[in-house]
């Protein structure tokens, strides 16, 4: 059974248990930086969440949605038609291993990627939370392929992950020749490591990291 949650101005979005979203989606589509006129492709797009964040308001890019889940695929398309966005939103049925997409044809590829590999983390009971979760064939190196193939030379792979993951993030990246370029940490609050990472690669770019200042959701109240 599905639910409507409100995204702001006039965009609403249709989740359900399995597919749903969170908080990173929506700081993700904060950090994208996508622009008007953009080519935009959002690998695993779940219900659709990312799209519609980025056409929260107009002018907004063009985007291209790849879901594996037929499940989740069939919500995300229901989600643009309820939001009349049939004109700057396609949703694809595609396993990113194997896309028919352009290749070279895209500004920026945007992913909130299984954070666990496979074997680790806590296993979810429900199936395709746990497809989103683990990665259960799609590799971080499979996701970062697709990406580095529809980029364009100078577009850009934005993505969260797992601090725990930063090493093998940065490897991958840099073994598609993506150069990452803006990373950022988000803190649950100050006093707590953080709980994600923001990233920013672009492909075939010269090595310089921006470090950003860490992200603190939550600010403690000032004592006095």
């Amino acid at each position: 059974m599905s639910h409507i949650e409100y995204l702001g101005g006039d965009r609403s979005i249709a989740v359900t248990e399995e597919h749903t979203f969170g908080t990173d989606a929506l700081l993700l589509a904060d950090f994208a930086e996508a622009r008007p006129r953009e080519r935009v492709c959002d690998l695993g797009t779940g219900c659709g969440i990312l799209p519609l964040l980025l056409h929260r308001t107009a002018p907004a890019p063009t985007v291209d949605a790849v879901e594996i889940s037929p499940e989740a695929a069939a919500l995300a398309r229901k989600n643009v038609e309820t939001n009349r966005l049939q004109h700057a939103i396609t949703v694809y049925e595609q396993d990113w291993r194997a896309l028919t997409l352009p290749a070279a044809a895209y500004d920026r590829v945007l992913c909130n990627p299984p954070y666990f590999a496979e074997g680790s983390g806590k296993a979810s009971p429900l199936p395709h939370r746990a497809l989103a979760r683990q990665e259960q064939g799609n590799t971080l190196n499979d996701v970062t392929a697709a990406a580095a193939r529809l980029l364009k030379n100078g577009g850009h792979f934005v993505l969260c992950h797992r601090p725990e993951r930063l090493v093998d993030l940065l490897t991958v990246l840099r073994d598609h020749k993506l150069e990452p370029k803006r990373l950022q940490f988000v803190h649950a609050r100050a006093e707590l490591p953080p709980f994600l990472l923001l990233c920013d690669a672009v492909l075939q770019a010269k090595p310089s990291l921006r470090v950003l200042p860490p992200l603190i959701l939550e600010h403690s109240e000032s004592k006095g």
